[in-house]
């Protein structure tokens, strides 16, 4: 059985930081040898794409609406999932989802490819 357990979320002002942490388990998960991702997702929106982390490279991928002010990173030694989110906006509001297994390179924003997911961890920003 995988697990995925995020914590780290929060309410800030806008313009603060946040990290959030993805925490895997499962002896069927090999973390250091698939691809990871956070999701988000807002009331009323569809589930959004946020960022990826290769395996083992420093390969990332981010959305356009992230760039430049979310880090994606991980720790394998740990299978530990990161996400440092700084300059938060309101409209960065939502549930954060860690995701695992999905896929790596040009496809990696289909969160229907992704084998394991988490409960979320609540990011609300205000203005």
């Amino acid at each position: 059985q995988v697990q995925l357990v995020e914590s780290g979320g929060g309410s800030v002002q806008a313009g603060g930081s946040l990290r959030l942490s993805c925490a895997a388990s499962g002896y069927t998960l090999t973390f250091s040898g698939v691809c990871m991702a956070w999701f988000r997702q807002a009331p009323g929106k569809e589930r959004e794409a946020v960022a990826n982390s290769y395996p083992s490279s420093p390969v990332t991928f981010y959305a356009d609406s992230v760039k430049g002010r979310f880090t994606i990173s991980r720790d394998n030694a740990k299978n530990t999932l990161f996400l440092q989110m700084n300059s938060l906006k309101p409209e960065d509001t939502g549930m954060y989802i860690c995701a695992a297994a999905g896929p790596c390179g040009s496809r990696w924003t289909n969160w229907n490819e992704y084998k394991f997911w988490g409960q979320g961890t609540q990011v609300t920003v205000s203005s």
